[in-house]
């Protein structure tokens, strides 16, 4: 019989990168357990003000995991547990200006949100919204972050 170990992430030291090659980015999928019932959170794009989770670059000197809760507290004002297990992968493409877009693969960790700061940098930039997998499923336009929310079960991360 064999025992699982954690898998231990090491901080990351950033290369710079050639504009038109495909990105990283770090994603948290914010949820809570409220009456039994597990939702997440979504926020909206800056831009466009579609419905999306909190992602943002890798940081230097930080694990993904970290990196994606730092981006959950700098856009929503998220803090909990973050889990480092990777829950899902999707592909979008940023949009840089109206002409230049770059392909991005986004790696998602959960973060079991245990407050909500009202003061945080971008506060007032965008929305948020607690909802079920389900309904957060119809909101976000990325097939493969749909299949995410909907697989989503945080009784796996214990």
């Amino acid at each position: 019989m064999t025992r699982k170990s954690p898998t231990i992430q090491a901080p990351l030291r950033i290369a710079a990168a050639v504009k038109r090659e495909t990105r990283t980015q770090f994603a948290a999928l914010p949820f809570r357990v409220k009456k039994g019932e597990v939702e997440v959170l979504l926020i909206s794009s800056r831009d466009t003000g579609r419905w999306i989770i909190p992602k943002g670059w890798p940081m230097d000197g930080m694990r993904p995991a970290e990196a994606a809760a730092q981006e959950a507290w700098e856009e929503a004002g998220l803090r909990g547990r973050f889990y480092d297990d990777v829950i899902g992968l999707y592909s979008y493409s940023k949009w840089l200006d109206e002409d230049l877009s770059i392909p991005c693969i986004v790696v998602v960790f959960a973060l079991e949100v245990s407050h909500e700061d009202t003061a945080f940098p971008e506060a007032g930039l965008r929305k948020t919204k607690w909802m079920s997998r389900k309904k957060a499923s119809q909101r976000v336009d990325e097939p493969e972050l749909k299949q995410i929310l909907l697989g989503f079960d945080p009784e796996r991360l214990k």
